[in-house]
């Protein structure tokens, strides 16, 4: 059976800070990703989605963390076809996106583009270097349905990532719907790209199924969204409030362990990231897992709000991952998508 790792799919939002989950001592940027890496062997860093990450952080997060951890990466936007502001480029590149638009049907400047991938790759390298990067993250828009221009993108993706790990999540239903199932499949088999199930709240029009094959021998990933019944439609609080119970938790063993018979490595992701309701719903997997779990804590209206949840954090999306003003920190990051 491959190795389950469990982890977050942040260790820095203002919320997780703010819960009483760190101790004192450890809140500082260097402390937080000491203390996480401490409990988690995994964590996904969705801040380059947002804006282009740097050589110096991957430098920084390798060199706090202990061997064997690993960083899961979300794609810059720019790279899995969102819309992308100006500002979350560097400078010099910012009149060339502006020019663009951003339009959903009007592929970047290949230039552009090609610069893009470029630096992207190279802030990477330092993770790659120290053996820390678990997979790179191509989150795919809702609109991005199945098609001869997608899977031509994902096969550019996988020209321009020789020798990365990549994982695709399909944000459109059909992808995984029973008349695409199999040529989805093969499509990523065939790419050498992990598949990404994940858990959502089912029967709404943007709902995904959980079950997805495995269609890669290396990698298989779970993200857990939460059950958010705005998923899709709410505030971006709203789409991710949602403390898991054990029940819901158990409901996925067989599935993960599943994926562990076929893949060396299983990323277990909760991205219920408000207050501290996704490490805590890590936690109580990690002890489902080795058979030791207890109920996780759940506050908020219904029963359904994150642990330690107040009502009152918010998740802007445009904290980053950045060298501070010290030149030693981090800034925060808000929950991811």
């Amino acid at each position: 059976m491959g190795d389950i790792m469990i982890g977050t799919c942040s260790w820095t939002d203002p919320a997780l800070v703010s819960s009483g989950w760190y101790p004192r001592g450890r809140r500082d940027a260097e402390g937080r990703l000491r203390h996480y890496a401490a409990q988690f062997p995994l964590v996904e860093v969705d801040s380059p989605y947002y804006g282009l990450p740097s050589a110096r952080n991957s430098a920084l997060w390798a060199e706090r963390t202990p061997d064997g951890f690993r960083f899961d990466v979300k794609a810059f936007s720019l790279l899995t076809g969102h819309p992308t502001r100006p500002a979350a480029l560097p400078a010099d590149l910012r009149p060339a996106l502006a020019r663009y638009g951003g339009t959903r049907r009007t592929p970047p400047d290949p230039a552009l583009l090609d610069e893009v991938w470029h630096r992207f790759a190279a802030a990477l390298q330092p993770l790659r270097d120290a053996g820390r990067l678990g997979a790179v993250l191509f989150q795919l828009p809702p609109w991005a349905a199945p098609g001869p221009r997608v899977r031509a993108f994902l096969e550019e993706c996988r020209v321009r990532t020789e020798g990365w790990r990549l994982a695709v999540e399909f944000r459109h239903p059909g992808w995984w719907a029973a008349a695409e199932r199999a040529g989805t499949a093969a499509l990523l088999g065939g790419l050498g790209m992990a598949s990404v199930a994940v858990d959502t709240a089912p029967g709404l029009a943007g709902s995904l199924t959980p079950d997805v094959p495995v269609t890669s021998r290396a990698l298989s990933v779970v993200r857990f969204h939460g059950r958010s019944r705005d998923w899709g439609t709410g505030t971006k609080e709203d789409r991710f409030r949602h403390g898991y119970t054990i029940g819901e938790l158990r409901e996925w063993l067989p599935r993960v362990r599943a994926h562990a018979d076929r893949a060396a490595e299983v990323h277990v992701l909760f991205n219920n990231c408000c207050g501290d309701a996704a490490v805590r719903a890590a936690e109580a997997m990690r002890g489902l897992v080795g058979h030791t779990a207890e109920e996780p804590p759940r506050t908020g209206a219904h029963g359904n709000g994150a642990a330690g949840h107040t009502g009152s954090d918010t998740k802007g999306p445009d904290r980053r991952d950045a060298p501070s003003a010290s030149g030693t920190g981090t800034q925060e990051v808000s929950c991811p998508n």
